[in-house]
């Protein structure tokens, strides 16, 4: 039961302290893959420290012993003294109710998301094949629209698609560098990353910690999609071709435009400031600790006091 309490409260902990402390922060936008990669930790670390948290009500803990015969003895004994009173058996029931309510929730919105993922990319790709013209010199997928929009399609037929309105108000450089924001899409699979985001918001959706960090890696893959075109082109280009095509978007694929666009303008008009390499540690160090500390907590006891304490062996007769 103690483990159990330690789990639940770390997951209350991190629902609803962390949204109070990265909601308006500063930093994630000046290292924003560092940022994703904490998002995604705390957030399936929440999940899993509640998962953990219904298995400690399950199943007693297990101890570690190279004799697996008297391990799996004390196991069963363990299990039965567990289960014997009316009083353990509903602590374990409920236990294996919230491990499987958890579990079966997160996978069949994993399962339902990708498949409506894959089929709309499908139906797009099938509409870019009537409609749209391949232009090889710029490796993209042109179609006649009043909009300017260029975005990216991912999946086994990646492509990016351009507006012919973009065609005509992009610059060679603006173009070149819209492009190369594109491709950084495509080449980091953000869709990917998005997705493990967005099965967390769609499965819990009553728990704001899950939709804020849904929104918040949306738009730091867009920031880290800046960063690598920067490396290749002005970061003045990039800016400029956001400005251009703010108003449009695309819902169906990761977009250069969008609601984001004059927030990422404003920063890329204004010189790259990256985190030192000692503050990025930390964030490294962050991230192993927030997915470590589920499985510490479930485990720690059982390392630290072991097999008399968990799982003890019935008392044999006495010797002599």
């Amino acid at each position: 039961m103690t483990v159990a309490a330690l789990l639940v409260a770390y997951t209350l902990l991190i629902v609803v302290l962390v949204p109070r402390l990265l909601r308006g922060a500063g930093w994630p936008d000046r290292a924003p893959r560092l940022a994703v990669g904490l998002w995604l930790a705390l957030s399936w670390s929440a999940l899993g420290a509640a998962v953990l948290a219904g298995v400690a009500l399950t199943v007693p803990s297990v101890p570690l012993s190279t004799d697996l015969a008297s391990m799996l003895h004390a196991c069963v004994v363990s299990l039965q003294d567990s289960y014997a009173t009316p009083a353990g058996a509903v602590v374990a029931a409920s236990g294996l109710v919230v491990v499987a309510g958890l579990l079966v929730r997160v996978a069949c919105c994993a399962v339902a998301g990708l498949a409506r993922a894959a089929r709309a990319r499908r139906d797009h790709a099938v509409t870019l094949e009537m409609v749209g013209h391949r232009a090889a010199a710029l490796d993209a997928v042109v179609v006649t629209h009043d909009v300017a929009a260029v975005y990216c399609l991912p999946g086994r037929h990646r492509r990016i698609v351009l507006t012919s309105a973009a065609l005509d108000v992009l610059g060679e450089r603006e173009l070149a560098a819209v492009l190369a924001h594109e491709r950084a899409h495509l080449a980091g699979r953000h869709h990917l990353i998005l997705g493990c985001a967005d099965v967390l918001a769609r499965a819990f959706p009553a728990i704001p910690l899950f939709a804020l960090a849904r929104r918040e890696i949306g738009r730091l893959l867009e920031l880290s999609a800046d960063d690598v075109a920067a490396r290749q082109h002005p970061r003045l280009s990039i800016a400029a071709a956001l400005a251009v095509l703010a108003g449009g978007g695309e819902d169906i694929g990761l977009a250069a435009s969008g609601p984001t666009a004059l927030g990422r303008v404003r920063r890329l008009l204004t010189p790259a400031h990256p985190l030192g390499p000692g503050r990025t540690a930390l964030g490294g160090l962050l991230i192993v600790t927030a997915l470590v500390v589920p499985v510490l907590v479930a485990t720690g006891p059982l390392l630290g006091l072991g097999h008399a304490l968990y799982c003890p062996l019935p008392a044999g007769p006495p010797s002599g």
